[in-house]
């Protein structure tokens, strides 16, 4: 039996998954540290995910060191972790996070990059493998889903690409950490959304001393 599709991610108060958008390239350049445009996003962003930072598992699978913080936050996130099978992101995604992410990319599963180039996959140690698709979100998920196999296929961002999914009616369920911020401006996740078709139920509300983790059922309306 194939397993679901969804997404998880950090959301503010507000609405907003991401900051202002600043250039991947600037913000991890050496010169774009001293923007004052990168500080700012990188304090937004850095508030916005504080949740996960602490957690223990999350150190572990960035190799940030021992120790860590466990509980229900930790739970969470080793849970999104094991139950993934496949990851599928957008390009932009990609690009940020092939310049912070360890040698040892956090996935250790195969992810599906949806883009317009064509490349050849890039195999990184510890079983992640980028491969990389440049003939549609539907093409992305089959092969993702083949690769899965049993378990879940996660749309792992960035805003626009869950956004382009959603709207599809290709996911399954969602969670979202609402984090006790606002941010008045940035990426908002449902812009645009399709509220003809996208309709929701609750599934349950968990919420920890850092954040509020809400997780929906999609069904058509």
């Amino acid at each position: 039996m194939a397993g679901k599709v969804y997404f998880s991610v950090t959301m503010s108060l507000d609405g907003f998954v991401a900051p202002d958008e600043v250039a991947v390239a600037d913000v991890f350049s050496p010169e774009g540290q001293n923007d004052p445009r990168v500080q700012r996003w990188m304090s937004k962003w850095s508030e916005l995910q504080a949740w996960i930072f602490p957690q223990r598992f999350f150190r572990e699978n960035l190799q940030l060191g021992e120790g860590g913080e466990e509980g229900l936050d930790n739970d969470i996130a080793r849970a999104t972790y094991e139950r993934t099978g496949a990851s599928v992101m957008g390009k932009r995604m990609f690009d940020g996070g092939a310049l912070a992410w360890p040698e040892e990319a956090p996935f250790h599963t195969p992810v599906f990059v949806v883009t317009h180039e064509t490349r050849d996959p890039w195999e990184r140690p510890g079983g992640t493998t980028f491969h990389f698709v440049n003939d549609g979100i539907e093409k992305a998920l089959d092969q993702a889903r083949e690769a899965a196999g049993e378990r879940d296929v996660r749309i792992a961002g960035g805003g626009a690409t869950i956004l382009e999914y959603l709207n599809a009616g290709l996911i399954d369920e969602f969670t979202i950490a609402l984090a006790p911020v606002l941010f008045g401006s940035g990426i908002r996740l449902f812009e645009g959304v399709d509220d003809d078709r996208v309709a929701l139920e609750p599934v349950r509300a968990e919420p920890s001393p850092r954040t509020t983790h809400l997780t929906y059922t999609v069904r058509e309306r």
